[in-house]
């Protein structure tokens, strides 16, 4: 299998994930206070919209590269 395949499958995979979750979340950790040694942390759950645009375009250029890969 050459990289062009291995790339075309991943971005087919990615844009389908894309496609179908339409973004992911991710949970951000900081530091609310600290008082000598003590310290409060704070949990943030936070969001990634993918664009419909971005998914689709990876999942067509998938495609185009493991058509191209073929020949």
């Amino acid at each position: 299998m050459n990289i062009t395949k291995l790339i075309g499958i991943l971005l087919i995979a990615a844009g389908g994930l894309g496609l179908a979750y339409g973004g992911f979340n991710y949970t951000k950790e900081t530091t609310g206070m600290k008082i000598g040694p003590l310290e409060l942390k704070v949990q943030e759950n936070e969001r990634v919209n993918v664009p419909v645009v971005f998914s689709a375009g990876a999942l067509i250029l998938g495609v185009f590269l493991l058509v191209v890969g073929r020949k």
